[in-house]
């Protein structure tokens, strides 16, 4: 009967006696033969050492093992650690899935511009060489198999994106956002180098980048500051208007009936919580504006006797009917406003005396109420505290005094804010609506990122709209990316990982915010409790990096193939991918 197949393997064998262990071990070939399974013992190789043993079950695996006369080429090195971490946390938080449940080019070439972002933003001309074998910057392109790739293929797949935005941002709502939860919402800009975008227009710069048209866009995270989605409007967007897309996403396209949205006082308006929030039913948590403060100052309502024994307090006004209003004051803010304000008004009055003195010099002396009016409209526009200032303008002469009325009543709530909401005391207590409002600063951390320490959304060169969106949607997935890398990585950066314990440290919600003991000890020692180097997220990418994938050539009398072999990991880096929770063998 015809025996099928074969393979030949080690097989070890134990036996005891008495106190001894013997071991044998056999070559042997397993077969097929009539249906059955059986061994054929080709020879004993229980004389050999223990290492010429791994070395015949190695080859026998299909290893390569060379002469130790014979020499190695590295042909080429590439930095691949960082690669490595970023693409395993891509995919380990599912996001190229959630990106195109089937793998396919435009989708490799979308999740390596997400990565190329985190790890080198630049130029999608700069990205794409960067990706290509011949060019190659890290082992990026090697790793999603993407082959050869120009920057038109980017934009292509940058095309492909946008028609998926939608999409993706219902998937990352799903896993992120739920009904009851609290939404983070905040504007930013970002100025435009170019004329040629409709998206850009001249509109208040928060770059303050004089003489750049800009664009606006509106990010949402959850509590905890992980993106959820993000919208692009026109440079000259004011806050308010950008919330009614926001509702319509929440409500209709995330299916969420009920969220508590958080924004700043600037977005968060009167009319816009009468006409957009109200109407679609979500609640809402905001502060007051400083005039709205002075007017409840003004009526009775808030005063500082509240604050002798506490700094917070539940105050109520007919004038917010179906709120509740969270009077807070903090000593240090009050301290710092009444800083500033005699900055600002110091160097107010210095330039408004030099106007002074050009009108009354012998020597072609500043005429015209109009001429005088400009140059006195600059100094205001430029210090922002007009107000303070009691101003006579003439044809001839210009003279200011101090607004003392204003000023006393800007005095009477330094260091107050009112938080306004919609909220019941019974499912959110002061303190807890005190601390939401103040996880705005989540979202701002956000905008630090995007625009300049990590991911460098400026400058913008793209014309098309389409393709402005698609350029801010990389970047919000990028910082996606990152919010999960720095979670799991906190114990190596300077991010604060111990929250519970700096909030034990603060005498009141109202406080300002201070580190845990844990997160103290880093900065001051730069050093972790291991002992290893603290870094901040950039550095630890950079130090990542060294992490190599040498491609190495054997010069052996017989041709072997080319083989791939990584550098070995330091301690530091061995950790990182522990943290991270896989190999950078991906």
């Amino acid at each position: 009967m015809a025996r099928r197949g074969g393979s030949v393997h080690v097989a070890t064998t134990r036996r005891r006696h008495k106190d001894k262990v013997y071991e044998t071990h056999l070559l042997r070939r397993t077969y097929r033969e009539g249906g059955k399974v059986k061994h054929e013992t080709l020879g004993n190789l229980s004389h050999l050492p223990a290492e010429v043993l791994e070395l015949v079950r190695g080859a026998l695996r299909g290893e390569t093992y060379l002469p130790a006369r014979s020499s190695l080429e590295v042909v080429r090195s590439l930095p691949h650690g960082h690669v490595a971490a970023v693409v395993g946390t891509l995919r380990k938080i599912g996001l190229d899935t959630a990106i195109a449940s089937r793998r396919s080019r435009p989708r490799d070439r979308v999740v390596a511009m997400v990565a190329a972002r985190v790890l080198e933003p630049g130029s999608k001309l700069a990205t794409a060489r960067g990706l290509a074998p011949e060019t190659a910057a890290s082992s990026l392109g090697e790793v999603l198999e993407l082959g050869s790739v120009d920057e038109e293929e980017l934009y292509a797949a940058m095309d492909w994106l946008m028609a998926r935005q939608r999409r993706i941002e219902t998937k990352l709502a799903s896993q992120h956002l739920q009904d009851g939860s609290l939404v983070l919402y905040d504007v930013s800009s970002s100025y435009y180098t170019g004329t040629h975008c409709p998206l850009a227009h001249f509109g208040y710069s928060r770059d303050r980048k004089r003489g750049f048209p800009q664009i606006v866009y509106g990010l949402l995270c959850n509590r905890e500051g992980c993106p959820v989605a993000v919208e692009v409007f026109e440079g000259n967007t004011a806050d308010p208007a950008t919330l009614r897309v926001q509702i319509d996403k929440l409500t209709r396209r995330f299916g969420l009936r009920r969220v508590v949205l958080v924004g700043d006082r600037g977005m968060l308006t009167e009319v816009r919580i009468d006409q957009e929030l109200r109407p679609a039913g979500l609640d809402w948590i905001s502060a007051l504006r400083g005039p709205a403060i002075g007017r409840l100052a003004k009526e009775g309502a808030l005063q500082l006797s509240l604050f002798d024994e506490q700094d917070l307090a539940e105050i109520t006004s007919p004038a917010f009917p179906g709120e509740r209003l969270i009077a807070c004051r903090n000593p240090l803010l009050a301290t710092e406003r009444v800083r500033k304000r005699e900055e600002l008004m110091q160097a107010t009055e210095k330039a408004l005396l030099k106007i002074v003195v050009a009108t009354q010099r012998p020597g072609r002396p500043l005429r015209g109420r109009a001429e005088i009016g400009l140059r006195v409209g600059r100094i205001l526009n430029r210090y922002k505290v007009g107000k303070y200032f009691r101003l006579t303008i003439t044809d001839s002469s210009f003279a200011y005094a101090h607004h003392a009325e204003h000023i006393a009543r800007d005095a009477a709530v330094d260091g107050l804010y009112v938080i306004r909401t919609s909220v019941p005391e019974s499912e959110m207590g002061a303190e807890e609506t005190v601390r939401a409002y103040k996880d705005l600063s989540r979202v701002e951390r956000a905008f630090r990122s995007l625009k300049s320490v990590d991911l460098k959304i400026r400058p913008i060169h793209h014309r098309r709209t389409d393709r402005v969106r698609a350029h801010v949607f990389l970047c919000m997935l990028a910082y996606y990316v990152e919010w999960h890398m720095r979670q799991r990585l906190a114990p190596l950066l300077f991010d604060d990982e111990d929250k519970a314990g700096a909030e034990a440290l603060r005498t009141s919600v109202v406080a300002p915010a201070v580190r845990s003991p844990a997160a103290q000890a880093k900065a001051r020692r730069k050093r972790t409790e291991e002992g290893r180097p603290v870094h901040s997220f950039q550095t630890l990418l950079a130090d990542l990096a060294t992490l190599a994938k040498n491609r190495l050539h054997p010069h052996t009398a017989t041709d072997h193939a080319d083989f791939d072999l990584l550098t070995t990991p330091t301690p530091l880096q061995r950790h990182a991918f522990e943290l991270l929770g896989f190999s950078p063998t991906l």
